[in-house]
């Protein structure tokens, strides 16, 4: 996911950045409201200070959302209610109090695009109906159930909850950190093993529909296989082979 990052506090920003980067995320750093509405790569969150040196970050909110829907989170040491009621009217999808830590920045990033991402309906289904990815799987959120070739898939909770977990964001590496606390609990502090064996058993039971790839001392990252061939998920489904050892 990529992350336009603007702070113009260099130690705030360096540690964000670092942060979001360890979970996984691309982020471009620029330190001025003008450096904000001039950027051209493309984003898919906006990290926005509201204390510029050039402008009030107010107004870059408003610039940026006249432009099109990408979710803006405001991160500002302003804790006034007013601020806040004034950003989110104008087009801020959150508000962040100055200060924050990694996790919950990570976590607001998380909800919003939650939010933002549209629904892909499954074959037929009605707008709020399953998601499909790919010709073969569909993940019903609403009811937690997994169908694959229209025949639902028994998985346990933690398999669901994984599921659920890297079908948010296809193609995204996540870490084995990021990953423990989606789907664990930020607390866990149990061998990530247990992660290794959930991996095992999706690859198992969704074998030719997804991927699941090992990324050697980072994590994983998941792959919908788009012409419903036959793919092992990374290693052997049975055994985990492939899996990132730890």
């Amino acid at each position: 996911m990529r992350v336009l990052l603007v702070e113009d506090d260099e130690p705030v920003a360096e540690s964000l950045r670092r942060g979001l980067k360890r979970y996984g995320f691309e982020v471009e750093w620029v330190t001025t409201g003008r450096a904000a509405l001039d950027h051209t790569s493309p984003y898919d969150v906006v990290l926005l200070d509201l204390g510029l040196p050039d402008t009030d970050g107010l107004d870059v909110c408003k610039a940026l959302r006249e432009r099109g829907d990408v979710p803006i989170i405001v991160i500002s040491a302003r804790s006034d209610e007013t601020d806040r009621v004034v950003g989110l009217e104008i087009g801020a999808d959150d508000y962040v109090s100055k200060p924050f830590g990694v996790r919950e920045v990570i976590a607001r990033i998380r909800a919003v695009m939650r939010r933002a991402r549209p629904r892909t309906p499954a074959a037929g289904g009605p707008g709020n109906g399953p998601d499909r990815y790919g010709p073969r799987l569909t993940v019903d959120r609403k009811a937690a159930r997994v169908r694959l070739d229209g025949e639902e898939v028994a998985l346990a909770p933690k398999e669901y909850d994984l599921l659920a977990f890297l079908t948010e964001e296809p193609g995204a590496l996540m870490s084995r950190e990021q990953i423990m606390e989606a789907v664990w609990d930020a607390n866990w502090f149990g061998p990530t093993k247990t992660l290794d064996v959930h991996v095992a058993a999706l690859r198992r039971k969704l074998a030719g529909a997804i991927t699941i790839e090992a990324v050697r001392g980072v994590g994983f990252r998941l792959e919908i296989v788009k012409d419903g061939g036959d793919q092992d998920g990374g290693g052997d489904p049975s055994t985990g082979t492939g899996s990132d050892p730890s």
